[in-house]
């Protein structure tokens, strides 16, 4: 089960990190300002394996990665919201955190906690079951692998091509 942290719509990448702190490249060093000048008490109080969730459109504005690694260094194991601006969305698969699209996101309530049936395709929060969308499984594979860099590690060699060109 993880804790809820709910956010609304439209949560863009500076209000996820702020643009001050983009020199930074340590995920937990990233964590320590999480959110600062929205909820402040979000850097403080996030558990190892606590989620959020929000409404439509989280990860909007820039293209950072900077917003989704500060999220996973301070522990959140999974962004839950109605949709994704589409950049954040892979990047946080190229991170390692899961985004998992539910358009019942905005029914779940803060302090809640979750549990999610990525196989079953469903959330269970106060033992309901949401909908969610299906996850390809390639997607899944880098998330599971800690991102794209790491992924991209566990490949086998490819061999090259070593005929010439004429």
């Amino acid at each position: 089960m993880m804790r809820i942290w709910k956010f609304g719509d439209n949560i863009d990448t500076d209000a996820i990190i702020p643009g001050r702190f983009l020199t930074i490249y340590d995920p937990r060093e990233l964590a320590k300002h999480a959110f600062e000048g929205i909820r402040d008490e979000f850097a403080s109080e996030v558990k190892n394996g606590d989620a959020i969730v929000a409404g439509k459109n989280f990860g909007c504005g820039s293209s950072r990665e900077h917003a989704p690694i500060a999220l996973k260094g301070a522990g959140i194991t999974m962004v839950i919201a109605e949709s994704f601006a589409r950049i954040f969305y892979r990047n946080a698969i190229n991170v390692g955190l899961l985004p998992v699209v539910c358009d019942k996101a905005g029914t779940i309530i803060e302090g809640n906690s979750v549990m999610v049936d990525l196989t079953g395709g469903y959330l269970i929060v106060d033992g309901k079951k949401l909908p969610i969308q299906p996850i390809p499984e390639f997607l899944m594979k880098i998330v599971d692998s800690g991102g794209l860099v790491e992924y991209a590690r566990g490949l086998e060699e490819v061999p090259v091509c070593t005929a010439s060109l004429r």
